[in-house]
């Protein structure tokens, strides 16, 4: 039997919520590709479990996630790295349907800064910092670092970011909007958790279609997007948690979702 330590931790801190936890303190939470395939592997988990409402994602208290693995980049040839398909192994976050909460500590460098953007909710300690690094290194952002970001703060701030390789503060983030909360370093888990656990009270149907309503209206014309918004709003009105909702309103009564 192994002993080796898992390379990410799974806890339930609350109804409805599970902590995913990077865990390669020793580098930093460099991005293996055996932490993206364990990571992969929860979060498809995850996202069947009907016990889970939403998701917080964090690192250590000190570093989110460093980046990639340098030491098995440096070597490896262009082949190499397109058959790691390592989109694949982000597909279950970019694509995971319930609700996902960074809590970002530290630095957040190269696939760190990545992973974070896959979130849809970044809370970041006033320490925190966002970087993309890649150019330093003779590279680029291959994980989204260039089209993620340039929706998140607009072009001139993804440019600088990019093509500087320099990192911009947890404050700075902020008022670009790529962070959705900027707190003490030491309430950013507390924060995030108390965050999920106010959206896991909501109900799910609802919260899985706006999140994909978001997401799919950012890169479509105002019309079509507004177009996936009625029908998702209409649709909402067959389920039971819309009566529920509605009734509990009525009644002066806090609802009961069910996610039906």
């Amino acid at each position: 039997m192994s002993n080796t330590a898992p390379l990410v931790l799974l806890e339930r801190p609350a109804e409805g919520v599970a902590l995913v936890r990077l865990n390669r303190p020793a580098a930093t939470n460099a991005l293996s590709l055996e932490l993206q395939q364990e990571l992969a592997n929860h979060f498809r988990e995850l996202s069947h479990d009907d016990a889970v409402r939403c998701i917080v994602l964090t690192g250590g208290d000190k570093v989110f996630a460093a980046g990639g693995d340098i030491t098995t980049l440096a070597d490896a040839d262009p082949i190499e790295i397109y058959k790691r398909h390592t989109e694949r192994l982000w597909s279950p976050i970019r694509h995971c349907p319930k609700p996902v909460v960074a809590a970002v500590c530290g630095y957040a460098f190269g696939g760190g800064c990545e992973l974070a953007m896959l979130a849809d909710i970044i809370v970041a300690g006033e320490g925190a910092s966002f970087c993309q690094p890649e150019i330093r290194i003779g590279i680029m952002p291959g994980i989204g670092g260039t089209q993620r970001l340039v929706r998140a703060v607009g072009k001139t701030k993804a440019m600088q970011m990019a093509l500087t390789g320099k990192p911009i503060s947890a404050h700075d983030a902020w008022v670009a909007g790529l962070v959705s909360e900027l707190v003490p370093d030491d309430k950013v888990l507390d924060t995030a958790v108390n965050m999920a656990q106010g959206i896991a009270r909501m109900p799910p149907l609802a919260s899985e279609q706006i999140k994909e309503v978001i997401l799919a209206g950012m890169d479509a014309s105002l019309e079509s997007a507004l177009a996936l918004e009625r029908k998702a709003n209409a649709l909402l009105f067959a389920s039971r948690d819309q009566k529920e909702g509605m009734q509990a309103f009525i009644d002066k009564r806090h609802p009961r979702f069910t996610g039906e």
